[in-house]
């Protein structure tokens, strides 16, 4: 890691650490370096609880550790928290809904809701489905009850 995100990993352990502390959840912090962000994660057993419903404390955590981190040390880098590899899982069964939900558009020839979910997990249907010709997604709603449509387009 550069020395702007060493600082930056720091801080979001701290963060973190005493987050699954105070939730008294046994878990270590192992952070890692990728191309678009700093990623923190959760290891250990039993982290629902930090994980939340849909991921939603995971996300809460996630804002946390990173305001906090560039709050004290001036840096903007891109930070992601995990635990227990959630996101990808999520990201898999986001992308298995899209797909569903793409096929139900095209048969009916309507377009099709999905639940309320974060930006975060919109933009992962919406780049899994950007290259369809045969359907297109857009946003409704205001937060927290934003959601995802997936419409079919005219032939």
């Amino acid at each position: 890691m550069s020395a702007n995100r060493d600082r930056v990993g720091e801080r979001v352990r701290e963060v973190m650490e005493r987050i699954a502390a105070a939730a008294d959840v046994g878990a270590e912090v192992e952070l890692y370096d990728t191309e678009d962000a700093l990623v923190a994660e959760y290891v250990g057993d039993d982290l629902g609880l930090l994980i939340g419903h849909h991921g939603q404390t995971i996300d809460a955590i996630q804002h946390l550790a990173y305001r906090i981190a560039v709050a004290r040390t001036g840096e903007r880098v891109a930070v992601v928290v995990d635990a227990a590899g959630y996101r990808e899982r999520r990201a898999t069964s986001l992308r298995q809904a899209a797909d569903q939900a793409a096929q139900a558009a095209k048969d009916t020839r309507r377009p099709v809701p999905l639940e309320a979910m974060s930006a975060p997990e919109r933009k992962v249907i919406h780049e899994h489905l950007k290259d369809r010709r045969d359907v297109e997604t857009y946003s409704e709603g205001q937060e927290p009850s934003r959601h995802l449509v997936v419409a079919p387009l005219v032939a």
